[in-house]
């Protein structure tokens, strides 16, 4: 299972960066100063937990399945909140910004499964 989340942590921080670029370059003068601040910060968070999943791959060969289930709702969160920033900021279809609060659970869940595995 580490070597699943290397690689989707890797894969993720990939993506991010060339999403970042992209929004950068390619979407400045197309979206809206607001819509570029969101398609931003949908590549903040998913560089950030990009580096959480490398770092559950990391700690998933001296622990249990909290770890495992941190690194799984972290996934879930770049996909539900990172991934609704995307399609909002570059589509405008606001009802997807009801997806968005649950990926910021997804990756609280994660955040607390990985400090329960402390203990």
């Amino acid at each position: 299972m580490g070597r699943t989340f290397l690689l989707v942590g890797s894969v993720a921080a990939f993506l991010g960066v060339a999403f970042g670029a992209f929004g950068a370059h390619g979407l400045r003068g197309r979206l809206s100063p607001e819509m570029l601040t969101v398609f931003q910060t949908g590549v903040q968070y998913q560089m950030y937990h990009a580096l959480a999943l490398i770092l559950v791959s990391l700690l998933l060969r001296n622990s249990g399945w909290l770890v495992q289930a941190a690194g799984w709702c972290f996934v879930a969160g770049i996909v539900l909140f990172s991934g609704s920033l995307y399609l909002l900021a570059t589509t405008g279809i606001t009802m997807l910004g009801a997806i968005t609060p649950l990926g910021g659970l997804a990756f609280l869940l994660g955040w607390a499964f990985l400090a329960f595995s402390s203990f």
